[in-house]
């Protein structure tokens, strides 16, 4: 047997010759925490689409500063506003090549019409591709983009004018979301006249840094560089998404080098990773928010009271210690309080066994009941162990009479059936994607969020909406401040969630990675990034 000088000393070598290997062939490869929903991010509304689709496939009209949220420009070089806010006026970049598949062969570069068949699919129903892999766009119908954009004029090659229902002041940093990615008008015509329109979101062809490879479920993503890449070709000549779901595991292949980066490692795993070599850890405060959804539409959870009940049943600050180790801060409200309009004077639920039982008896279940809590089947930043946290749960609403199922899903069909509305009680979490408030509050709670798929509560309350409404419409910071801080007193009011926590986020990886900057928006992205 070896001891444990020799084991180290090949493990170095190992891990040494694995390294060099994957440098010398150019391939960066990233752990991830689970497979995409599809790969078009129209359709899409979690992470691990994004990472691996909008991220690395498509580009938007406008993106983020790295690291930041200040809108700046991408396919659009500029844009104007009219007087009355009502027509944005975007001016398109020339020279943008789309990728060349083994699918597709673009005969022309990105122009108007990629721009206007992009957001004509999720807004006009009688579009050919509006229905096509069951065309549900969450992003757009909960946003009520499709109430806002009256249409998509194309002026001439390069410029586009967007119409506009009404003034709507975060609309630009809302083009910069993931959802409006541009596709290819030229290939969703290929794929109509072959009849085969769904390809267009499983074969997906866009002008970003990476263009697909192949994708096996469940197990990983090939990708190659974009060679044509209008803002000049990657570093990384192949990228590889190493589907992973435990995060520990992830963990223990960055310290063996099968990865390079790995996405929300375990907080249970910190300290053992900053402790390696080559091993860098980054983190920064998350723009997120970690919740149980209460579905109002189920009995019993439109009385307010049992909802209130649940509330004062859990005790929230022993989760933190058990499952962030002490890496997030309790959540009061529904948007983290570094965001601007943050309310600090809202009142929180304290934990309270006998209120709890009260609450049940006045509400007509002085026996409790039973009903059913799902858990993600896998990491998010908001809630690194959601599996553990319902079993915690579990015991707290026991011990009020309330008798719970736990239930979980693989994670498409998790959000899918959420999505739906068919859970009572759900774990979830939201990271921002643009730095407004509008994208918790309007997004995550508003009447048009229940169809649109992304309010898991259901609730739909019509103080707090035409408040929502009119602070997406105010033209300036002070009045919707005041109009979201009065939201989120009518939120704590009604209690649609129990708020958990807002989370530290996290990335592992080697240190031999340049380049590479956390996004405020808890997505990854490998343009720029290299060994």
């Amino acid at each position: 047997m070896m001891n444990s000088k020799a084991l180290l000393a090949l493990a170095m070598v190992t891990f040494g010759a694995l390294s060099a290997a994957n440098a010398a062939a150019g391939t960066f490869v990233y752990c991830s925490e689970g497979s995409p929903r599809t790969f078009n991010p129209q359709m899409g509304s979690d992470g691990p689409t994004f990472n691996a689709s909008s991220r690395t496939i498509y580009n938007r009209l406008v993106d983020f500063e790295k690291g930041g949220t200040k809108v700046v420009p991408s396919l659009a070089e500029s844009w104007t506003t009219s007087k009355n806010k009502l027509e944005v006026t975007f001016k398109l970049r020339k020279g943008v090549e789309f990728q060349s598949t083994p699918w597709f062969k673009p005969t022309r570069p990105f122009n108007a019409d990629d721009v206007v068949f992009t957001f004509n699919r999720m807004l006009k129903k009688d579009h050919p591709f509006n229905r096509v892999n069951g065309g549900v766009f969450e992003y757009f119908t909960s946003m009520e983009m499709d109430k806002l954009v009256t249409e998509v004029k194309k002026v001439d090659d390069y410029t586009v004018t967007f119409v506009l229902s009404r003034p709507e002041t975060p609309f630009l940093a809302n083009m910069g979301m993931d959802f409006a990615s541009i596709l290819s008008a030229e290939y969703g015509a290929k794929v109509l006249a072959a009849k085969t329109p769904e390809k267009i979101d499983l074969e997906p062809v866009g002008t970003g840094p990476f263009q697909l490879v192949r994708y096996e479920k469940d197990s990983q993503i090939r990708y190659e560089a974009h060679p044509k890449y209008f803002q000049g070709k990657n570093k990384i000549d192949k990228l590889v998404f190493a589907i992973t779901v435990d995060p520990s595991v992830r963990s223990q292949k960055l310290k063996r080098g099968e990865c390079q980066l790995v996405a929300e490692p375990s907080v249970m795993d910190l300290a053992g990773l900053k402790k390696e070599l080559s091993v860098s850890v980054m983190e920064r405060e998350g723009l997120n928010v970690g919740y149980l959804a209460i579905n109002v539409e189920k009995k019993p959870f439109g009385d307010r009271r049992v909802r209130e009940a649940l509330a004062k049943a859990l005790n929230r600050k022993t989760y933190l210690d058990a499952i962030y180790q002490g890496q997030a801060m309790l959540a009061k409200n529904p948007i983290p309080p570094s965001m601007w309009s943050y309310n600090k004077a809202t009142k929180d639920v304290e934990q309270d066994v006998a209120g709890a039982k009260k609450l049940l008896a006045d509400a007509g279940y002085p026996n409790g009941f039973e009903t059913t809590l799902w858990y993600m089947p896998v990491s998010r930043p908001y809630n690194p162990n959601a599996k553990k946290m319902a079993e915690m749960m579990q015991a707290d609403l026991a011990a009020v009479g309330v008798k719970v199922k736990l239930v979980s899903y693989e994670w498409g069909t998790y959000l899918d059936k959420a999505r739906k509305g068919e859970h009572d009680l759900l774990l979830i979490g939201w990271t921002g994607d643009n730095g407004d408030p509008d994208n918790f509050l309007g997004t995550l709670l508003s009447c048009a969020a229940v169809t649109g798929g992304s309010n898991y509560s259901r609730w739909c309350n019509k103080e707090f909406d035409k408040l929502v409404t009119e602070a997406r419409q105010a033209p300036d910071m002070k009045k919707r401040t005041e109009l979201y801080t009065k939201a989120q007193e009518v939120f704590k009011r009604e209690l649609p969630w129990v708020t958990l926590a807002h989370a530290k986020a996290f990335r592992a990886m080697d240190k031999r990675v340049k380049g590479y900057v956390m996004s405020p928006f808890g997505t990854d992205s490998f343009y720029g990034v290299e060994l």
